[in-house]
């Protein structure tokens, strides 16, 4: 997920071959519109007058959107602060007869334009950060984490800067 003000291009992994895109998406506001597997020389303002647009809330690929809150959050218990790969984080966990899992917020005034869970992230005063979700049923364990970085993946530079480039020179 690679974002520029309110706009976001996410990049979908084939799950075979990781270096591959399987689909692009340009999302604005809560509208999503699949660009390809590869849209360099895409102009995302005229993207809405030429594609089929669908709510994010809809998608089924890549990140999926939900207006949800955490199953069963109103049951939490907070746990003590830890340290987590050299950043300091809140956490709290719920334990049903199914699952159990653990969340870690880290602590900030930062805002992005995308969450986790919205909710959580207002009443622990962070950004979800982590996710880690224990299915006591399949015996199947698993980590969602959320890794901020300061730069954008290639193609989503190349698609930004790209139309940077075309909105400059329309201005001109």
């Amino acid at each position: 997920m690679n974002y520029s003000q309110n706009q976001f291009i996410e990049l979908v992994p084939d799950h075979n071959y990781s270096e591959v895109n399987k689909q692009i998406y340009f999302i604005e506001d809560s509208i999503c519109y699949p660009i390809g597997a590869s849209g360099s020389n895409v102009i995302l303002k005229d993207i809405s007058k030429r594609q089929i647009s669908q709510s994010v809330w809809e998608k089924k690929e890549g990140a999926v959107f939900s207006k949800d809150w955490i199953p069963n959050y109103r049951n939490r218990r907070n746990l003590s602060d830890t340290m987590l790969f050299k950043k300091k984080y809140k956490r709290f966990e719920i334990n049903s007869p199914w699952n159990y899992t653990r969340f870690y917020i880290y602590p900030t005034d930062t805002i992005l334009p995308y969450s986790f869970y919205r909710h959580a992230e207002k009443d622990y005063h962070g950004r979800l950060e982590r996710i880690d979700s224990y299915n006591k049923k399949t015996d199947i364990f698993v980590t969602l984490q959320l890794l901020p970085r300061k730069s954008w993946d290639d193609e989503a530079k190349e698609l930004f800067e790209f139309n940077h480039f075309v909105k400059n020179r329309k201005n001109n």
